[in-house]
């Protein structure tokens, strides 16, 4: 879930987090996701439109991890000293070019390793949010993007769930469990609003 491009640039330094969701320090990002990973703080958000259908991605082949996967929408890390809200905001304006309204979904623990090349292991904070607008995609963190209705979704992963990066199988799986009914009410809403 990382925003990992190989790059000449400067890397940001990543929140380091103890099991509470407490900062215990920074890392650069790359160090963060060597071997099994050091735990840090990360989101996830999925963008809706006004038909209900989700937005994913699929990540650029400059990618440490998981390049070529598909994932949801947005996903990477706050900056020391940034809210993690504020940093998903940040993050759809860098990546896609658009502003929204986000709603805190859940937060939760994982890990996975990717090969012999590095881990996520992030405390990670889940968001939805509603988008419209003209999507614009930055090229060094996106390779496609796609509009799927949520039951495709579901199926897409349960027939090749190795096309899927590990953190959206899994958020996908609570969102669709503990969400989804909340979150389509308000697509229609805001259809009809």
């Amino acid at each position: 879930m990382s925003g990992l491009a190989r790059s000449t640039v400067t890397e940001d330094r990543l929140i380091l987090v103890d099991e509470a969701d407490r900062e215990i320090g920074t890392l650069p990002k790359t160090e963060c996701h060597l071997g099994a990973g050091i735990l840090h703080r990360a989101f996830s958000v999925f963008l809706f439109d006004t038909d209900g259908k989700v937005l994913i991605q699929e990540r650029a082949a400059g990618k440490m991890l998981w390049p070529g996967f598909w994932s949801n929408s947005c996903c990477s890390h706050p900056r020391p000293g940034e809210t993690t809200e504020g940093a998903a905001k940040r993050r759809v304006r860098e990546e896609l070019r658009l502003d929204c309204r986000l709603s805190f979904l859940y937060k939760f623990r994982y890990q996975a390793a990717f090969g012999t090349v590095g881990s996520e292991h992030e405390l990670c904070y889940v968001y939805a949010g509603h988008a419209s607008g003209i999507i614009h995609t930055d090229p060094l963190e996106i390779a496609a993007i796609r509009w799927i209705t949520p039951a495709d979704l579901g199926h897409e992963i349960a027939a090749d769930p190795g096309r899927f990066s590990p953190w959206m199988k899994l958020e996908w799986q609570q969102i669709t469990a503990n969400y989804l009914d909340r979150i389509l009410d308000d697509c229609r809403k805001q259809a009809t609003g």
